[in-house]
């Protein structure tokens, strides 16, 4: 019987094995030198100036709302198309979601509705560049300017990808990856935040570990807690997998997008697929293979792929539509038709460096044979 194909999958080698059996081997397994090594090599690839490496892509997003300062009744204008974590973690601060529908096209947020919702409570714009195609940075920036708003860009889809030749990671004041198995690189579970101000990364480094700072002069043993901080520490072992991991990133993400254009050819053309747009200018890290279908019965194609040991996903349900935002914040069915319409009829491929020809090939053929 042959394997199930998942949507994705971590890629691991001997290499980074045997980073992690040397780190198991050493004095630190946590709270060691290979975390500042793997924070400078990770900075060093996406040119920005500093990483704080943490323990997820949410406790990531959670670090860069608290280093902003949000707190109760701020708003933050984000986008309903992305993981819960990415308003989750302003969310847990007080602070107001204020969605805005995205571009059908690109399937990132829309910039031109951005401004219509800005306020004199807006603190912060956050953005998702999802399934790894980059935001529409220019014109997001330019009304950021204009307003004086930081911008926090969850990335976590996106490492490696690039937007006008420039790599993700330092090109906004705060760019949040995670390191899950899915994604570009894996840590296990894992994250990191960048950025170019001196001051976030500082306070970003104190919220992450439990608010405190060590004062040598007063002894080996004192320290202060400044902030009421969190335990949100990457440990050295899953720094060293990281470490391995991001030397093999590109590699990563030329397969990622190699599949992705298989998929596009044999997709061409075909009136019961629609396919995400990649901007000019943009290189997408194809964390994800999104499609869209024509077809009033999604339900069915997945189960039926399913049945063929093909398994496949869906992102996401826009958060507008869960039961908390709903019941918390008042949205409803209706509010972003442009989110709900890619929703209705969206199904996620599978898509790692480690898919071969043939799945792929089988992936192809089976959609094809459903559709028809």
């Amino acid at each position: 019987m042959s394997r199930q194909i998942p949507y994705s999958r971590q890629t691991i080698g001997p290499d980074d094995i045997k980073a992690v059996a040397d780190v198991l081997k050493s004095d630190w397994l946590t709270q060691g030198p290979k975390i500042e090594e793997f924070e400078q090599a990770l900075a060093k690839y996406c040119s920005a100036k500093y990483a704080v490496a943490c323990s997820s892509g949410t406790a990531g997003l959670h670090l860069a709302y608290l280093a902003l300062g949000l707190k109760q009744g701020d708003e933050v204008i984000t986008t309903p198309l992305t993981f819960s974590a990415t308003s989750a973690s302003f969310c847990y601060l007080g602070a107001l979601p204020v969605f805005c529908d995205i571009d059908l096209a690109s399937l990132n947020i829309d910039p031109k509705e951005i401004e219509k919702k800005i306020t004199k409570r807006t603190k912060a714009i956050a953005i998702t560049d999802f399934a790894g195609n980059p935001c529409c940075l220019d014109g997001i920036k330019k009304i950021a300017k204009q307003y004086k708003l930081p911008i926090v860009e969850d990335a976590c889809h996106a490492l490696g990808a690039s937007y006008k030749g420039k790599k993700v990671g330092g090109l906004v004041d705060l760019t949040v990856f995670s390191f899950h198995p899915v994604k570009s690189i894996t840590t296990g579970e894992g994250g990191a935040i960048l950025t170019n101000s001196k001051k976030l990364a500082y306070r970003m480094r104190l919220f992450r570990s439990h608010g405190a700072v060590k004062k040598p002069a007063k002894g080996g043993w004192y320290y202060e807690i400044k902030e009421l901080g969190f335990n949100y520490r990457l440990t050295d072992l899953q720094a060293a997998l990281g470490l391995s991991q991001l030397k093999k990133i590109d590699g990563f993400v030329k397969r990622r997008r190699e599949i992705a254009k298989r998929y596009k050819v044999a997709f061409k053309g075909m009136p019961e697929i629609i396919l995400q747009e990649e901007p000019q200018g943009n290189k997408s890290a194809c964390h994800l293979f999104v499609v869209q279908l024509k077809t009033k019965n999604r339900r069915a194609v997945y189960e039926r792929l399913k049945a063929k040991g093909i398994l496949t996903q869906v992102h996401y349900i826009p958060l507008h539509l869960q039961p908390y935002y709903q019941r918390t914040f008042g949205y409803k069915k209706g509010d972003f038709p442009k989110a709900e319409k890619y929703y209705s009829r969206c199904l996620s491929l599978p898509v790692f460096p480690k898919l071969t020809d043939k799945e792929q090939q089988k992936v192809i053929k089976t959609l094809k044979e459903i559709l028809s």
